[in-house]
């Protein structure tokens, strides 16, 4: 899977977000616009019914960001995605998808086209209210985390990496014996790019949480099943933590894990959502510290929020060690910049050395 977030070097600074809406539906392009408008730091630049009309306007128009629907007349959402990514690299694009087998699968096609992130699409709420102010809860956020507005506080850089990152375990730190991640927006693209990394014979477990609902983690684990050396499975409950295994998050359960008769295994629940989201980073990282402590590596990716914060600094308490993205490798750096200017990574990596410094610590095992 290519990803287009190598090109994205800083944070665009914008007094307002300029927003194409595409949709073949005129009750879901005035939905979206009327939703969008009620936000004085986005700008509703103009909406088109498909992908070729919206690619006309582009040029007149300006939009920092289109909201494409994928199945549309003259030219859907995946086609017009394939003819954005050359002239248009810095055009952030929000897919509207549907929670069906079908809409998963069409949505992860359009992420490996370079789409950024996707809500659900909207649908008969019951009354227009409702249906605003879930647009407005899901959508909006999603817009933001692509840009720098005024009144938002500074954003640190991170520091570029050495050449050659000085990360060995040293004399007293733990021999690994898991490895967690912890992703969000861009997780998808950013997994494909690291987890086909990994030998055969990678001998440690691999944990993972990507904040996504239920089919669409199935599909996931799938999808990276089929291009990965590892097995990828979509955790079960009570299953064991095997090494040279890839575990991935459920939707809608929070995976932990848990020592049961001298054997570590897997542990689902639907407790209450931690940082809004369950499956949740937080919960994850607090169960590794407990069961794994200081024999963790953690690794925390590009996504918006601070998901993983917490749970870092349980680990980072206990020993472990923590790798996190660099910004400009990030889709979103706010779950890895969280924990970066927190000071808990033990290095900050673009994402194409992730897996080296995984497997330089994994040596040791």
């Amino acid at each position: 899977m290519e990803t287009r977030a190598v090109l994205r070097r800083s944070l665009p600074r914008r007094d307002r977000i300029r927003v194409l809406v595409v949709d073949d539906s005129v009750v879901i392009r005035r939905l979206v616009t009327l939703a969008l408008q009620q936000d004085a730091a986005i700008d509703v630049v103009g909406s088109a019914p498909n992908g070729a009309l919206a690619l006309e306007r582009i040029p007149q128009l300006k939009p920092d960001l289109l909201t494409l629907d994928i199945e549309m007349p003259v030219m859907d959402g995946l086609e017009t995605l394939r003819r954005l990514r050359g002239p248009y690299p810095e055009l952030r694009v929000i897919m509207f998808s549907t929670l069906t087998e079908r809409g998963a699968a069409i949505t992860f096609e359009a992420l490996t086209l370079g789409a950024d992130d996707y809500v659900t699409k909207p649908s008969n709420e019951g009354s227009l209210d409702r249906s605003l102010e879930r647009l407005r809860n899901e959508l909006i956020p999603k817009i933001k985390q692509f840009f720098s507005l005024p009144g938002d506080p500074p954003v640190p850089v991170s520091t570029p990496p050495p050449s050659t990152p000085p990360l060995h375990p040293s004399p007293s730190s733990s021999t690994p014996r898991v490895v967690v991640i912890g992703c969000s927006t861009g997780g998808p693209a950013a997994l494909d790019n690291l987890l086909p990394r990994f030998p055969t014979e990678f001998p440690l477990p691999i944990l993972v949480v990507q904040h996504m609902p239920a089919v669409f983690t199935r599909l996931l684990a799938e999808r990276l099943n089929s291009k990965c050396r590892l097995s990828v499975c979509e955790a079960k409950d009570g299953e064991p933590v095997l090494g040279g295994k890839v575990f991935i998050a459920p939707g809608d359960f929070h995976m932990r894990v848990a020592n049961s008769g001298g054997k570590i295994r897997v542990h689902l629940d639907q407790s209450a959502p931690q940082n809004f989201c369950r499956p949740a980073v937080d919960a994850l990282f607090a169960s590794i510290a407990d069961v794994y402590g200081p024999a963790t590596v953690a690794v925390v990716l590009t996504g918006m929020g601070h998901d993983g914060l917490r749970g870092a600094e349980s680990l980072k308490k206990l020993g472990a060690t923590i790798i996190a993205q660099d910004q400009q490798s990030s889709v979103v750096w706010g779950m890895p910049g969280a924990v970066t200017n927190a000071g808990l990574a033990d290095n900050v990596v673009p994402l194409d050395q992730c897996a080296q410094q995984i497997l330089r610590l994994a040596s040791h095992a």
